[in-house]
């Protein structure tokens, strides 16, 4: 009896669970995956326009002036008065040189000169005297020879010795190594106590003056004379920096020294920038983008946006319907970081730049104005 009164407690609770799980399950909530709202992704509208077609070269930077300072007397360096890696004026003072020794050489050269005045004097006065006895011919016409010969000696002697205090004052200015040009000064390659200038210049420090810089590069042949015909070398020139990066200030190409290399069939062509910020270096390498020829009615999509494959070249595009759609276009160059778009593309497309990775063809995705 307690085993049939048991099953009939249960029996309520096996029915409603058997009810329960005949009961049809609920289509899943619309905040699941099908209910998520579609990607967004940046577009830019394909407008026709007029731009430049440029043509990047690596190039090399290279100091405009750029100065040795050097010991030009012997003695032992006494200090350094500038600060390593500092901008410095041309004049300014950078390194002392003892200059005791100098001091004396010029003290003795002046004592050389003070005793060669006194003998032309002597020789001037010898000279006049035998001339006044001359003419009353109390002396021979040789012992007048004598006193003007002497006399013209004793003057050289003292132009001599004047050349040598002029050179033993110049030593001594020398003691004080002034910078030759403005520019910045890199490390000291000697160091206070040293001997410097025995026999020979010794480079003390080295002076670059790089703002304005310039850029060494090269052009062949063909595309230098469509630079110069089409006038495309007035067009300002650009930078691109090893880090990938457009360097902010425009320069402007220089023709002078330019050469054929017979070998390579290029052309050695400079260009110059300003370097306020002193962000350009010398030797530092560089791209630089050089305008060839002006394009018009040109659409051009950043590089990001133009995906290659086997099959060619693609863009994806947001249909009026708002859903992808890929593309195949072909270019034609750059103009500057943009493809030139030459077939694919007639203008009011509207093109995927930012978020390709998330869209795919037949997608709906939310199209957004890139900024």
């Amino acid at each position: 009896m307690k085993r049939h009164s048991l099953f009939f407690r249960l029996l309520p609770a096996l029915l409603l669970a058997s009810l329960t799980a005949c009961k049809p399950q609920s289509a899943p909530p619309p905040g699941g995956m099908a209910g998520m709202p579609p990607p967004e992704v940046e577009v830019i509208t394909a407008t026709p326009r007029s731009v430049p077609f440029t043509v990047d070269a690596p190039g090399r930077l290279q100091a405009v002036r750029t100065a040795i300072v050097a010991a030009r007397v012997e003695g032992i360096l006494e200090r350094r008065t500038y600060v390593e890696g500092s901008e410095v004026k041309a004049g300014a003072l950078l390194f002392r040189i003892d200059a005791r020794t100098l001091a004396a050489n010029l003290a003795s050269a002046r004592a050389n000169l003070a005793r060669a005045q006194a003998q032309a004097l002597i020789a001037n006065q010898n000279q006049e005297r035998m001339q006044s006895l001359a003419g009353s011919k109390a002396i021979s016409k040789q012992e007048l020879d004598q006193a003007v010969a002497a006399k013209a000696q004793a003057d050289a002697d003292v132009m001599a010795v004047k050349a040598a205090v002029l050179r033993s004052e110049i030593d001594l200015a020398y003691a004080n190594v002034t910078a030759p040009i403005s520019g910045r000064i890199g490390r000291a390659l000697v160091s206070e106590g040293a001997l410097v200038g025995k026999g020979e210049a010794t480079p003390l420090a080295n002076i670059e003056q790089y703002d304005p810089i310039w850029v060494n590069f090269s052009q062949s042949s063909a595309e230098f004379l469509a630079l110069r015909q089409g006038h495309a070398g007035k067009a300002p020139l650009k930078l691109v920096l090893e880090n990938g990066r457009e360097y902010p200030h425009a320069g402007r190409l220089l023709f002078n020294d330019l050469a054929v290399d017979p070998a390579t069939g290029t052309v050695g062509l400079r260009g110059e920038f300003p370097n306020p910020g002193r962000l350009l270096l010398p030797g530092q390498f560089v791209t630089v983008r050089l305008p060839v020829a002006a394009v018009d009615n040109a659409i051009v999509v950043p590089q990001r946006a133009v995906q290659v494959s086997p099959q060619g070249q693609t863009v994806l595009l947001v249909g009026g319907d708002g859903k992808v759609a890929a593309q195949p276009v072909k270019t034609a160059g750059l103009s500057g970081n943009d493809w030139i778009i030459s077939e694919g593309l007639k203008g009011g497309e509207k093109v995927i730049v930012n978020g390709v990775q998330k869209a795919r063809p037949g997608m709906a995705v939310k199209a957004v104005a890139a900024k």
